[in-house]
């Protein structure tokens, strides 16, 4: 009694005593439950997008490896082949082409996986960990 006069309360009285948690509302177990399990939810389904998500640069990655190959057969290995005679004519414009089509596709491919990479980065990556609506704008 003798601190409520002077200003001074207890912790306890501070945050409303032990039933009240400083809300406002009665602690419920089943409600904390509930909301445990969402939680859980959500966070088990960002990390099969975020696996998701990688394997989707994953197959950009193969899909460069196998063009590379098929690029590397249909144009200078075709040129190795050639009789001597005209070999080096044929590997010369193989190799323009190969040139060609590494640097049209295959490269393209590259910045396309940087693009999507940075993307999935900043939307999937950042807006799961950092940012939690709870039903405001953002701004």
């Amino acid at each position: 009694q003798e601190q409520k006069e002077k200003g001074l309360l207890t912790v306890d009285e501070e945050v409303g005593g032990h039933g009240d948690h400083g809300h406002g509302e009665e602690f419920e177990f089943g409600e904390v439950f509930i909301h445990q399990i969402i939680e859980t939810i959500e966070y088990v389904l960002g990390t099969v997008s975020h696996t998701a998500s990688y394997l989707r640069i994953w197959a950009l990655s193969l899909a460069h490896q196998q063009l590379s190959q098929v690029f590397f057969d249909k144009t200078l290995k075709m040129g190795l082949s050639t009789p001597a005679p005209f070999n080096g004519i044929v590997i010369y414009l193989m190799f323009v082409a190969w040139f060609g089509i590494t640097v049209g596709v295959l490269l393209g491919m590259d910045v396309l996986e940087c693009f999507l990479h940075t993307l999935r980065l900043h939307w999937v990556e950042f807006q799961s960990k950092f940012y939690k609506s709870n039903g405001e704008k953002f701004a």
